[in-house]
Parts: structure tokens; sequence; C-alpha cells
């Protein structure tokens, strides 16, 4: 059932260049995608009249695609766009000032779209359902919660899920598959360090926070080079410093913050550990103190080892050997960790790099462009694996 899928999805071409280009032009930031919800719900419908539902976590989309009695697999993509300036120059860039699809959201619906329509058309072969999941607010690590929720895994049950992510890192024409870790978990501190203000000519009198947190920020780059297992990845930036007001006035308090990212619980259990004793400790040795919060945002994303075999497979029989590599793993955070936590999942990086057409600019760059032969090769290897999975998981039954 795969083998067509890349040769259907490029004849469709010139429908996946106008539904991505139509939402590059209008992005919408997080849990503000109330028009591109409304393409979406059209455009699914266009394709069939499945089962649509529209608002779920906010302004998310579900879509059920039913075959023949069996599990359901899900697929998902996000939907939000950033509070970027584009400056790519492109004849369909934003119309939405100071918003633009930087980060290749608008890619990754065109993508799930592309495969609902490849679904579609062999609703009757399917040993299962598929299940699509339009998210919100992916940029705040905050819609796949909401949408988790209000039962997006549930009714029928989600026994695996695929998501996708454009990488401009990978060549065009390809996709990137690995087992295991391939995003970090995301986590933020804050801290406060109070001291005793006085007059800047006479340091003497007084007890400098600012001399503390700049003492804490050199102290917590200590964290993952004497601490962490080398051999384990962890990173910790401080990237907030605010405090005083005037040249001569030592000020009463400055705050301070920053990112943690992990691939391992256990080294994420230790950075907020040492931070909080690293931040207090500098503090009192320096006659003042400190306070920390220390907020968990979100988990490694894990690809189990079935769904990246199931999804690796895929890929190998729509793409060719050629076409399907090791992937890299990055300390990037995504929220499709949380749907990978619920069940078995895979993630897949989608080559769209291109140094021809100047698509090779990082995520959230004003600059970042995509090579467009990327669609078919998304929808048709996202179909390819919701398909794989359900042969898969339906021999149990």
């Amino acid at each position: 059932m795969t083998s067509n899928l890349l040769e259907e999805a490029k004849s469709s071409e010139e429908w996946l260049l106008k539904v991505r280009r139509h939402l590059h032009a209008h992005p919408e930031r997080s849990f503000q995608e109330h028009g591109t919800a409304r393409f979406v719900e059209e455009e699914l419908l266009r394709i069939g009249p499945m089962t649509v539902r529209t608002g779920v976590g906010k302004t998310g989309v579900v879509a059920l695609i039913e075959g023949r009695p069996g599990p359901c697999v899900a697929l998902r993509a996000d939907m939000d766009a950033l509070p970027i300036s584009e400056e790519t120059g492109l004849p369909y860039a934003s119309r939405n000032e100071g918003v633009m699809h930087a980060c290749g959201h608008d890619v990754h619906v065109t993508c799930l779209l592309g495969a609902a329509r490849l679904l579609w058309a062999r609703r009757k072969e399917l040993r299962g359902s598929v299940k699509l999941i339009f998210q919100p607010a992916e940029e705040l690590t905050l819609g796949a919660r909401a949408m988790i929720e209000e039962g997006v895994m549930e009714s029928p049950k989600v026994e695996m899920i695929f998501g996708l992510h454009v990488n401009p890192e990978v060549e065009a024409g390809k996709v990137a598959v690995r087992s295991g870790p391939i995003m970090a978990s995301t986590d933020s501190f804050d801290v406060e360090v109070r001291g005793r203000g006085g007059h800047g000519a006479m340091p003497h009198r007084s007890a400098d926070p600012i001399l503390a947190a700049s003492a804490v920020v050199l102290n917590l780059q200590s964290v993952v080079s004497r601490n962490v297992d080398p051999l384990k990845p962890a990173v910790l930036s401080v990237c907030t410093f605010h405090g005083g007001s005037a040249h001569n006035i030592i000020p009463e308090r400055v705050e301070l913050g920053g990112t943690v990212r992990t691939m391992d619980e256990g080294v994420r259990d230790l950075m907020e550990a040492r931070i909080l004793e690293i931040a207090r400790s500098t503090a009192e040795a320096l006659g003042c103190s400190a306070s920390v919060i220390y907020h968990r945002l979100l988990p490694p994303t894990v690809n189990s080892p079935r769904a990246a075999s199931i999804a690796a497979e895929a890929a190998r029989e729509v793409l060719g050997e050629e076409g399907v590599e090791e992937a890299n793993p990055v300390m990037g955070a995504e929220d499709f960790s949380l749907f990978a936590r619920a069940v078995p999942g895979c993630f897949l990086w989608l080559g769209v790099r291109n140094e021809r057409i100047d698509a090779v600019h990082p995520w959230h760059s004003p600059r970042f462009k995509v090579d467009e032969s990327c669609l078919a090769v998304g929808a048709s290897v996202m179909a390819g694996c919701a398909l794989k999975a359900l042969t898969a998981l339906s021999p149990s039954r």
C-alpha cells in the first residue's frame, strides 16, 4: 500500500503548493490560529466527508479517517507561527505584519493534509483508523497538553503516533529517523538575588546583589562541565539579567533567568538540584540571599524503538534506501514529547535544505526558507507511517 504514495503525492503537487503558500502568507500566533483552523477544516471536508472536530485545545482541529475495525494510529502537525518579521522576499511572504512561519509549521500542516488525501483514497483498505491532529500553540509548549486534556488521544484510543518537523540541516528529498531521544527536555529557572542597597561610592556599607548575581551566573557554568557525565548532553544558559536603576546606586535586588535542556531524566533532576544549591550558596557567600523557582516545562522527545522502526521501514519503502538517514538529535524541545510519552511515537526530520535557493537558514530566522519538494515527501512518508503502523498493530487482534 506504500509503494505508490510518493508518485500520488507528486501528482497533487500543484495543490500542495497552493495550500502551503496560503498558510505561509497567513500565519497566526499561538492559540490565535482561527483562520488556519477554518482553512484546515475546509480542506479536510473537501477531501471527503470525514468526521472533523474543531476547537479542541482552544484552536485545534481533529479528524478521523475510518477503515475496517482495528487499531487507531495518529498523525500530528502543529499550526502556529512566530512573532518574527519575514525577510525572505518571497512572493507569498507573510501578509500579517510581525508574524511569520519561521519554523515550518505551514509545511507540517500541508504534509498532514496531503497525507489525509492519500489515506482517504485508501480508507476501504485501512486496517483500523487514522486520527489527524492539527495542534495549536507548539511554540508556547502548551498546545499538546491542552489537546490531551480534552481527550484527543481517546475515542478511539490512539495506540501509536507519528509527527515530523522540517530540518534545514537535512537535504530536501530525504527524511531522518532515529530510535531514542531526538529532542531535549526544556525547563526554565528564575533567580532573585536580594542584597542591601546603598551608594555606589560606599559599597562596604551595602550587600551588592549585582556582584552576587554575577557570581551566580559564573558558578552555574560549572554545573554542566563539572557535574554532568560528559557522555550525556546538557545545556544551561542564563539568558536574562535585570538589576539596578542608576550608575551610582547599588540596588536591593537582581533578577536573572535561563533555560535548561537535557536528554536524560536523571540529568534533568541533577540540573535542578545543582542550580538551587549553587544560586543559594553563592549569594550567601557574598552577603546576599537567593530564591529560585525552577519550571519543568517539557520532557525529552523520545522515539520508541518500535515506532521508529516502523517509520524507518515506511520511509524506505516510500523514498528508497537513499532517501532515509540516521537522525541527529538536537537540544531544542517539542511538545510532541507529551504525545510520545502517552503512547509509543516517532518524530522524524523532514529535509528542506537546498543551497541553490538559499534554503539553509536555521529555525526561527527571518530568512527561513524550504525547498517545497519536501511537501510530497512529507505527505507520502506520513501516510506510509500510518499504513505501516496499522498493519503492525493489527495482528495482535
